[in-house]
């Protein structure tokens, strides 16, 4: 039995996203880096896409939650469309292509487990990104953009 005295509390955090500065992505696309952990792999972000816009097809190794906040979307490989309010559960080895839809542009709250592998044509894969690759980002654009960053590895 697992003594309550042995455990450790971890601190509850708290990140205001109006402080973080939208990234450039895919063609007008941004995205806001809420966390990086990198002992789990695990990245949230808030993803900006305009309406209409379809990003690249990607592969998922984990499971991928998407929280539509603003506007509607859907994967082209897919007869559903999400819209605000709704929650897309990916499971792990998944593969679509996103695509907005409507006039309004598309917010969506993302928690990433592990990689989004971007595939080619023929399926292979074209890039990568996961918390290294969007954590660099960030960083890049807070240096270019004169932005103090906020350590979004740690709560």
């Amino acid at each position: 039995m697992i003594n309550q005295k042995d455990i450790v509390a971890l601190s509850a955090g708290n990140v205001n996203t109006e402080e973080l500065p939208w990234i450039p992505y895919f063609g007008e696309a941004k995205f806001k880096l809420i966390k990086a952990n990198p002992v789990t792999g695990q990245t949230i972000t808030l993803l900006k896409v305009p309406a209409n816009m379809q990003l690249p097809a990607h592969f998922h190794p984990g499971s991928v939650i998407v929280y539509t906040v603003q506007g509607e979307w859907r994967y082209m490989e897919e007869d559903w469309v999400s819209k605000a309010g709704d929650v897309v559960y990916e499971p792990a080895g998944s593969t679509h292509t996103p695509q907005g839809l409507g006039t309004e542009d598309v917010i969506t709250f993302n928690i990433v487990e592990g990689t989004l592998d971007y595939l080619g044509e023929n399926g292979e894969v074209i890039a990568r990104d996961g918390w290294e690759s969007f954590l660099k980002k960030y960083h890049d654009h807070c240096a270019a953009e004169g932005i103090e960053p906020v350590d979004v590895t740690q709560f």
